[in-house]
């Protein structure tokens, strides 16, 4: 009886020691993944204050050749924040433009998420720029901070965090969180790709066609930014739950190479084990416009009204204070 005690215990032991081993093994490539996709953005001062006044945090937004300031303590401090999700298509000697825009906004205390894209074609002033082009180009000119403070003087409200996605590392990340599911609303085919109507599971190469396809969308680049949304989700989803985060590290791993984002690898943790896993409800809404052609270029045109009508969506979603840590 002693003798399978001991034995008992030693392999207990050596379990214990095992498991220790290799959470801090996957907690050390989880640093060191997180610090090489961390890049923060430039800090420059608020220009003039809109006539919208300020942000869901109290902070002006610069209408001229300024941004917010950053909060980078709002995930440390469950307060709610703001994420801008920028997918780059770049190529060789080419500075890329971000074809996809996505803001989140995140309330901790309510456990929900709001999303919605701002289209690429969208017309507004490129911040820094000083004229009027497709929001998109503000990545060609400036990279990410052009486009935070674009799209910041766009909302009149700050954005506190940004990630930027490089397209095709896009596709190595859907594998790596075991594929997504969607609901796909019509057939069509794209890039060799066939894709039936209904509910489907997609891997990384089928999920960036998927997310591409405009042109056979009845509803243009509407169309494709609703199926970029749903697969945002389910990433988000999958990356957040009991599987996901045992395939933590190579997701990171393939992360900080295909990945830049300012938030930090302690607001990581706290995301992906406090803020993500209580999160139960996400929201959508569609930044509704009209196509034009300006001097032969065309346009999605959004009017103040419905930029108005966005701020406060997102300022009405950001309202609850922060919960405790």
């Amino acid at each position: 009886m002693k003798r399978w005690l001991k034995m008992t215990l030693g392999a207990a032991a050596l379990l214990v020691v095992g498991a220790a081993a290799y959470t801090a093994y996957v907690y050390h490539s989880f640093k060191t993944a997180a610090n090489a996709m961390y890049h923060p953005r430039s800090i420059v001062q608020p220009g003039a204050v809109s006539t919208l006044a300020t942000g869901g945090a109290g902070r002006s937004v610069g209408t001229d050749t300024g941004s917010s300031t950053p909060n980078p303590a709002a995930i440390s401090q469950f307060k709610p924040f703001t994420v801008l999700v920028l997918g780059v298509d770049q190529r060789p000697r080419d500075p890329g433009r971000s074809d996809t825009m996505i803001v989140l906004s995140v309330n901790p205390a309510e456990g929900s998420m709001l999303m919605f894209n701002i289209p690429r074609d969208t017309r507004t002033e490129l911040i820094g720029r000083g004229r009027e082009d497709k929001i998109n180009h503000a990545f060609a000119f400036g990279g990410v901070d052009m486009s935070i403070r674009t799209v910041e003087h766009f909302l009149n409200h700050p954005i506190d965090y940004y990630v930027q996605m490089n397209m095709e590392g896009f596709a190595k990340m859907v594998d790596l969180v075991g594929g997504v599911e969607v609901h796909n609303p019509l057939e069509f085919q794209y890039e060799g790709h066939h894709f039936a109507q209904g509910n489907l599971n997609l891997n990384g190469a089928e999920a960036l066609a998927y997310a591409r396809m405009r042109f056979d969308d009845p509803r243009g680049d509407l169309g494709r930014n609703a199926r970029q949304r749903e697969l945002l989700k389910q990433i988000l989803a999958q990356s957040i739950s009991t599987e996901g985060l045992l395939r933590v590290k190579p997701i990171l791993e393939a992360a900080g190479e295909q990945i830049r984002t300012d938030i930090t690898f302690d607001d990581m943790k706290t995301f992906l084990t406090r803020i993500g896993p209580s999160l139960q409800q996400i929201d959508t809404v569609e930044l509704k416009g009209h196509g034009s052609k300006i001097n032969g270029v065309y346009y999605y045109i959004v009017d103040g009204q419905e930029r108005q009508r966005i701020h406060g969506v997102l300022e009405k979603h950001m309202l609850t204070t922060a919960i405790s840590p």
